[in-house]
């Protein structure tokens, strides 16, 4: 919503915060609650009033390429032009990314015990997959725990909103300062290690790599366009930023997306004891699509999970 002039003196007047001065651009609290406004319409993403500083730093950066002078006349421009170029950067700039290859660990042991007992092929989603390094953990778990041949057959489908991360996952290069932590098994197994040029860069052996397929999805969408059941699911470090509606609408739409007894693998600080019957806990984060629930799916429900209406939602 475009803000009263009364609102704009308002925000002119204004003190400058800390960490404001030397700034570019003027950056009103105006310019902020648009943003806020627009990113949550736009990709169900709440900015917290904590990141502020960051909104400023990070699409400062995209009124420099585009050659404008105030947040106004960009924010304008996004709106009225409704460039889906622009409104992918603009989404890109205001995502975080945080991960690392086998991050919260005691996850795969758990989903390497799981998928022999799975009705083969297994399918694996994993719904925030940054940069790669979870969804590459993943097939390699599922090359560990079923064989290479066995594993031959298995999926991995790796979603995120953020085009750009998606981008590095998919050229699956890294810096060995990312891998080092790993044993020398699993390096040498799962990773080519670069020379000239890429010294001191690994790639993940061809083998991992076309397990996974990645492709662009924003959970508050309100279709996945998915028509395939899966085993698993990792959503593991976003939910924490929904709030407890928008969290039942996505474990809703997760549920007939699930085979019978499948997992759901969450982050070390996520509950969803409180909100859905769907699931039950059966480990550290770890839940278990319950036999009810999957009893109940019908065609009706399943329409009605897909076309509901996306609500209020991440905070970062």
């Amino acid at each position: 919503m475009m803000a009263t002039r009364a609102q704009q003196r308002t925000d002119r007047a204004e003190p400058v915060k800390s960490g404001e001065q030397g700034r570019d651009f003027e950056f009103t609290s105006a310019d902020f609650t648009r943003i806020r406004e627009l990113i949550h319409r736009s990709a169900g993403i709440s900015l917290s009033d904590h990141k502020r500083d960051m909104a400023y730093s990070r699409l400062a950066r995209r009124l420099r390429a585009c050659g404008l002078d105030s947040f106004k006349q960009y924010l304008d421009q996004l709106e009225t032009e409704n460039d889906p170029a622009e409104w992918e950067a603009f989404t890109n700039a205001l995502t975080t990314n945080l991960t690392a290859f086998f991050r919260e660990a005691h996850h795969f042991p758990i989903l390497a015990d799981f998928v022999p007992r799975r009705a083969q092929p297994v399918s694996v989603w994993c719904s925030a997959a940054s940069t790669g390094e979870e969804p590459y953990s993943i097939a390699m778990t599922l090359i560990e725990a079923l064989g290479e041949t066995g594993a031959r057959q298995a999926t991995v489908l790796a979603t995120d909103i953020d085009t750009q991360v998606l981008a590095k996952a998919e050229a699956g290069m890294y810096q060995f300062d990312q891998v080092k932590h790993l044993s020398p098994e699993r390096l040498k197994r799962f990773f080519l290690k670069g020379t000239g040029a890429h010294a001191g860069m690994v790639k993940v052996r061809p083998q991992v790599r076309a397990m996974v397929r990645f492709e662009q999805l924003n959970l508050t969408d309100r279709d996945y366009q998915l028509r395939t059941q899966f085993d698993a699911i990792f959503c593991r470090n976003v939910m924490i930023y929904f709030d407890k509606p928008t969290q039942a609408q996505v474990l809703g739409r997760f549920e007939p997306l699930m085979k019978s007894g499948g997992l759901l693998f969450a982050g070390h600080s996520e509950n969803f004891t409180y909100v859905t019957q769907a699931f039950k806990l059966r480990g550290q984060t770890v839940y278990e699509l319950t036999r009810d629930a999957a009893a109940a799916r019908t065609p009706a429900r399943t329409a009605e999970t897909a076309g509901s209406a996306s609500a209020s939602g991440v905070t970062v």
